[in-house]
């Protein structure tokens, strides 16, 4: 019942996150587009009111009006913006703990690039989480965040030297969403740690009768700036695990830095938009040349040896790196079981896929030999038989006493099958 509840559970934390961060998301676009088309007071403006902006939505009319440090006396129903930057960083670790930890040989260890044990590979991507936010804070603030355009320069090699540290200890899948989830955690952080730690000192000394210092806001408006532009890499690169041509390649960590250069130049045509009125029509010019570099790279050759010869040279049964997995290899249904997986399923999940139209195997998930169909028994177990959904639209016409047959083999491996 572990798979078929996990599976469950994975879907539901998955619909919270995605909600929680179109939440998010939305909220943030709207404040930068807010903040940046705000324009002088007309007539007697209030102490202090440095923009205003009128807005019509849902049948009426809003006005509104930014004070520049804070008003002369403080509200009491503030509304405070934070709980869909929580809600949706605490669901995506919860979905990173569940899908690349707890099923880490899978999604997570790729023993070609480094062999790591399950607890080390998780501990490092943790690690890799936090040092993220440190090391991004700690930039910000020395001397170096004075200057947006060499502080955002910084950033920008940092995380593509991080990126390129995860493809290297990683499965392609894994390093990408690991890429993802840093990005993620630092604006989260910059949440959690700056942007809400200032606006209530502000709210405090307002309440004691002091003046705010008004570089506690210039400090959370850079921070806040910084999340706007970093979202459409994020979202990009939490897709990307459904896509092996974005993370089956060498060379995804040089795709995650043009993508940060992607989203940073049509977040740029949006701001100045909103700013200014202009329409930088040369930003969407840039972003289409760097996404041909993207498709490009997608499929250039790397500089390792093929893992495609690697793994077809290893088809042993006697080497598997957990118990469960020996037991399915030597089960007296592998073989039938193997013969149904390969007339099945392997034309697309093969290193070089015969079907028509597929250039690589979907979610880079390899059926191609032996040693594949027991490495990814969990995934055929989802897919084809606690589900149908493999083959899509039973294409290959996989019949049901063959899915019978899988469901006995992967019993034999749990020790609940006696033949």
């Amino acid at each position: 019942m572990w798979t078929y509840f996990a599976e469950w559970l994975q879907f539901a934390v998955r619909w919270v996150h995605v909600v929680t961060a179109i939440a998010w998301i939305g909220s943030s676009f709207y404040f930068i587009a807010l903040d940046l088309g705000l324009r002088r007071p007309h007539g007697a403006p209030l102490v202090g009111v440095g923009g205003e902006a009128w807005q019509v939505h849902g049948g009426g009319f809003y006005h509104i009006q930014k004070y520049m440090v804070a008003p002369p006396h403080m509200p009491e129903d503030l509304t405070w913006f934070k709980w869909e930057s929580y809600a949706t960083w605490l669901s995506g670790a919860a979905l990173l703990f569940l899908v690349y930890y707890l099923g880490a040989d899978l999604y997570l260890i790729d023993p070609a690039r480094a062999d790591l044990p399950a607890w080390g590979a998780t501990l490092i991507g943790i690690a890799g989480l936090a040092l993220g936010w440190v090391v991004y804070d700690a930039i910000c603030k020395s001397p170096l965040g004075k200057n947006d355009s060499t502080l955002l320069g910084i950033v920008f090699v940092y995380v593509v030297a991080a990126s390129f540290v995860f493809s290297q200890l990683f499965s392609g899948r894994g390093a990408m969403l690991h890429t993802g989830a840093m990005i993620a955690t630092i604006m989260t952080a910059n949440v959690a740690m700056l942007i809400i730690p200032n606006q209530k000192i502000v709210v405090a000394d307002l309440k004691a009768g002091r003046s705010p210092d008004p570089r506690l806001g210039a400090a959370a408006k850079q921070r806040s700036l910084h999340n706007n532009y970093l979202t459409l890499p994020v979202i990009f690169l939490m897709l990307s695990n459904h896509y092996p041509l974005a993370f089956a390649t060498e060379w995804n960590w040089a795709i995650a830095g043009l993508v940060l250069l992607i989203g940073a130049v049509v977040r740029h045509f949006f701001n100045t938009k909103h700013k200014t009125g202009q329409h930088l029509w040369w930003c969407w010019a840039v972003a289409g040349v760097l996404f041909v570099l993207v498709i490009t790279l997608s499929g250039a050759p790397g500089w390792r040896a093929s893992t495609a010869d690697v793994a077809s040279s290893t088809n042993s049964s006697l080497d598997f790196p957990a118990d469960p997995q020996l037991a399915l290899a030597r089960s007296p249904l592998f073989v039938e079981a193997e013969s149904i997986v390969q007339s099945r399923c392997s034309m697309c999940h093969a290193r070089k896929p015969l079907w028509p139209g597929i250039g690589h195997a979907p979610k880079a998930v390899l059926l191609e030999n032996g040693r594949d169909i027991v490495l990814n028994a969990s995934l055929i177990e989802r897919q084809a038989v606690r589900s149908h959904s493999m083959p899509p639209g039973n294409i290959t016409g996989l019949e049901p006493e063959e899915r019978l047959t899988l469901s006995r083999w992967l019993e034999s491996g749990s020790g609940r099958y006696r033949p």
